[in-house]
Parts: C-alpha cells; sequence; structure tokens
C-alpha cells in the first residue's frame, strides 16, 4: 500500500483518502494498485461493506500523473490503471464518494462507478481529454450519455471545459452538493446509512442496478486500447509535455 492512498476504517465504512496533496493528488500507478486493494479487501465477506472514496480539502484529484503514464503507455492485461477500472465497474461493494476542489478526468470519470457522490461547493469537473490529444476513458463514452444523454456528453467529452458544482448536479454527476467543510462528514453519514443494510441484499440492489456488466467491461477494455494508442502519438505526447511545462502546445505539425 503506498503512502498516497490512505485507509481508514470508520465502523463498517472503509474511508480511502487519496492523499498526495503536494502534486494535486494526481494518481501514479502505485496509487492505482492500492486504490484496487482497497476495494478487494472490501469484497471479503467479513469485509467493510462501504467504501468511501475522497481526496484533500481543496483537490480530489488532478487525474493521472502524467510523467508516471508517459512511462508505461501499454494499459492493457494487468496495468495497473485498467485492473482499477476493471474493479470499479464490476465490484458490488457500494462506494460513496466525496470531492473538494478539482475532480481532473479520472476524477470525474471514476464518480460515474459511485453510489452515491457528494461534492463540496468549491467542487469542479472536467474532461480534458480531448485537450490532450486522447480519447475517454473508464466506460465514460458509454456511461455519460446514458447519464446525461448524448449531446451533453458529446459537449463534455469533446470540448473537456471544466464546470461547476450546479451543473455536476444537474446533469447527475453529483447527488447531493455540501458545504466546503462538510462533504467528507455527510458523506461519512451516508455510507454508515448504505453499511447498516443487509449485505447481501444491498450488493445485489448495486448487480440490479447496473445490469450491463459485460458490456462496460468491453467499452473499458476498448477506450484503454484507443486510449493506449493515442498516447503515443505524437500530437498527445507534445501535449503533455507543454503542459508539465506549463506552455501552449504547439499543434502546428500534427492533424
Amino acid at each position: 500500500m503506498t503512502e498516497h492512498i490512505l485507509c481508514e476504517l470508520n465502523e463498517n465504512v472503509l474511508i480511502v483518502k487519496i492523499n498526495r496533496p503536494q502534486k494535486k493528488n494526481a494518481l501514479t500507478l502505485d496509487m492505482y494498485s492500492a486504490l484496487t486493494d482497497a476495494i478487494e479487501q472490501a469484497e471479503a465477506d467479513d469485509g467493510p461493506r462501504v467504501v468511501l472514496i475522497t481526496g484533500s480539502s481543496d483537490v480530489f484529484t488532478a487525474g493521472n500523473d502524467l510523467s508516471s503514464f508517459l512511462s508505461d503507455i501499454e494499459i492493457v492485461g494487468d496495468h495497473p490503471t485498467l485492473r482499477f477500472l476493471l474493479k470499479l465497474a464490476t465490484t458490488d461493494v457500494p462506494i460513496v464518494a466525496a470531492v473538494n476542489g478539482a475532480a481532473v478526468g479520472i476524477g470525474t470519470t471514476l464518480l460515474l462507478h459511485c453510489d452515491q457522490v457528494l461534492a463540496a461547493e468549491n467542487a469542479t469537473f472536467s474532461l480534458p481529454f480531448i485537450n490532450l490529444g486522447l480519447v475517454p476513458e473508464a466506460g465514460s463514452s458509454l456511461l455519460l450519455p446514458q447519464l446525461c444523454g448524448y449531446q451533453k456528453a458529446a459537449e463534455l467529452l469533446m470540448f473537456g471545459d471544466s464546470f461547476g458544482v450546479d451543473e455536476a448536479l444537474t446533469v447527475g454527476l453529483v447527488g447531493k452538493i455540501t458545504a466546503v467543510d462538510k462533504s467528507l462528514e455527510h458523506a461519512l453519514v451516508i455510507a454508515k446509512k448504505l453499511a447498516d443494510k443487509p449485505r447481501a441484499a444491498l450488493r445485489k440492489t448495486k448487480q440490479l442496478l447496473r445490469p450491463d456488466k459485460e458490456l462496460l467491461v468491453a467499452r473499458i477494455e476498448s477506450e484503454c486500447k484507443d486510449f493506449t494508442v493515442f498516447l503515443q502519438s505524437p500530437a498527445a505526447k507534445e501535449a503533455m509535455i507543454a503542459f508539465m511545462e506549463r506552455r501552449e502546445p504547439d499543434r502546428s505539425k500534427f492533424d
């Protein structure tokens, strides 16, 4: 377990905190592995009944650590990112999220797999894949149109602009808005209410609410294959290097 993913058991709720604030909680491959391990811990018959994912008070996660991704760009097989996405999509354990600050890329798409999402008033969301020369991931190309309709999903994925908590509530990405200092507290109350329900019935209810796992798994795997191809493209590399160098990418040589 990496030091950047902290796990704390609070009664029957496993609180999983993304804890890399000096890097805006950007996710490394080790962090993806730790997140997967946490969900698997809750899947055990005697494990925690609910997982609650949160970040820092001012940032949920800035998305993928680009330097980590550029060092391992084959997102296939047992790749930590793919393992996490598949676990997130197929687990029967209820997952609650408490979001403060920025939720970028995977920080937004992972919320599509959560059963309850609470967001603080300072939360912002973005799906900037297109601006990095990349394609959607985490099954978002399937789940987002189901959630908010094709037109809105196309707007969010094709423009990649950030949006606020009110819009996130309107499109159904977020269930409740809280004060900045209350998101984790309120999320924990909800998580404990879920944890008090009969375990088997709760997990079966989640299964029934999400009946198309095979379709979702196939989409996640397909997206990852495309993501890998685009990740290796000159346009994506220029966009990511420009981002790390805090400059505008030079797109004149591409497309």
